[in-house]
């Protein structure tokens, strides 16, 4: 382990495909590793989808962008099978000395082999068997470990100290640009707002939409802030559900932004109400005042990093389950259910009440 610490990389190969919270965590890593080895070339290979959360980040010499939905098809595609020969042949190609595989999967793991490179770090307890690819390993002890410090333990091979971690996301100005149009359409140009989360990628973590559009109004009554609804083009409907319900006090934004223009929006937010969702990452990693509605999940492993405090959830024994569909919930998904608006609002106001963090006008 010393010997690794201690060697000069070159060519750092970084694999986090997806998804977009999983890849904010893996974000101190990367500036971690560009701090350790300033003049280094370093890559992340990501999921086309999500090239753009990291493709300005100045950390970052290159980015590889992997079609995970086309390569799915390998084996039963012979197009795509040739295309997945070319890519590990360019991979290859690269003469990668280091690779860092956050993944943790037997795709990932094979391509930090495919790679060439010599020293190859995983995670000792990687799923399908990927633990085998890797020339350094280190198994994590316990499963309540968030996936930040599961990271940062990882980056401790390289001798990389990640106390104080790192998760800013870059944008570019056009990405403030948009966000600025965005808050201005929704009447919240030079003035605080709340950006809404009405969607998710479980159903099971879902709050329902007309009540995040409640929340909105009531934010709107009591403190004279207006919201906006985020999210991407799948949470439209959501969206629009929750603009009725607001009755006029929130707009919709979902489907209307990159990942980098909604964290900009995000950037300049009062406070953040959502679910466990990438917008709630998002708003962690820019230290954005919170309510993160939890149900199915734990906060603990996949919550706001170093903001639990903003965790609202019931108490119920039947929590965390990690059901992702409402069918296989025997409790009527009593989490959320039960959830109402007056305890969310009354968190909001207390969160924004005890916030220090400063708002950026827009």
């Amino acid at each position: 382990m010393t010997a690794l610490a201690d060697h000069e990389f070159r060519r750092i190969l970084l694999i986090k495909p997806s998804s977009p919270g999983d890849i904010i965590h893996a974000l101190p890593v990367l500036h971690g590793l560009r701090a350790r080895y300033p003049g280094a070339h370093i890559a992340w290979l990501v999921a086309t989808p999500f090239v753009d959360l990291v493709a300005v980040d100045p950390a970052l010499s290159e980015v590889i962008p992997f079609d995970r939905k086309r390569f799915g098809r390998l084996g039963r595609s012979w197009p795509v099978s040739v295309d997945f020969a070319k890519f590990v042949r360019e991979l290859a190609r690269r003469e990668f000395d280091l690779v860092v595989d956050l993944q943790g999967l037997f795709r990932s793991g094979f391509l930090s082999l495919a790679s060439g490179a010599t020293a190859r770090i995983g995670f000792g307890d990687a799923r399908e068997c990927a633990w085998l690819f890797y020339s350094h390993r280190l198994r994590i002890r316990g499963r309540d470990v968030h996936a930040a410090d599961k990271n940062a333990m990882l980056a401790g091979l390289l001798g990389l100290d990640l106390r104080r971690m790192d998760f800013s996301i870059a944008m570019s100005e056009d990405d403030r640009r948009v966000a600025g149009e965005l808050i201005s359409e929704a009447g919240a140009a030079g003035s605080a707002f709340a950006v809404l989360v009405p969607a998710t990628r479980w159903e099971t973590k879902c709050w329902a939409a007309e009540r995040f559009g409640e929340t909105g109004l009531r934010l709107l009554r009591e403190t004279g802030m207006r919201s906006i609804l985020v999210g991407g083009r799948d949470d439209f409907a959501a969206g629009e559900a929750a603009a009725r319900a607001s009755g006029g006090a929130a707009m919709n934004a979902c489907g209307r932004t990159t990942l980098r223009q909604l964290a900009a929006i995000i950037e300049r937010a009062a406070i953040v109400i959502t679910g466990d969702s990438t917008p709630m990452h998002v708003a962690a990693a820019l230290k954005r005042p919170l309510v993160a509605i939890f149900g199915p999940t734990n906060p603990v492993r996949t919550g706001p990093y170093g903001q639990l405090r903003d965790v609202l959830r019931l108490p119920l024994d039947c929590s965390p389950c990690y059901l992702k569909l409402l069918r296989q919930c025997p409790r009527g998904h009593a989490c959320m259910v039960e959830m109402s608006v007056d305890r969310v609002v009354e968190a909001a106001l207390a969160r924004l009440n005890a916030s220090d963090a400063p708002v950026v006008r827009a």
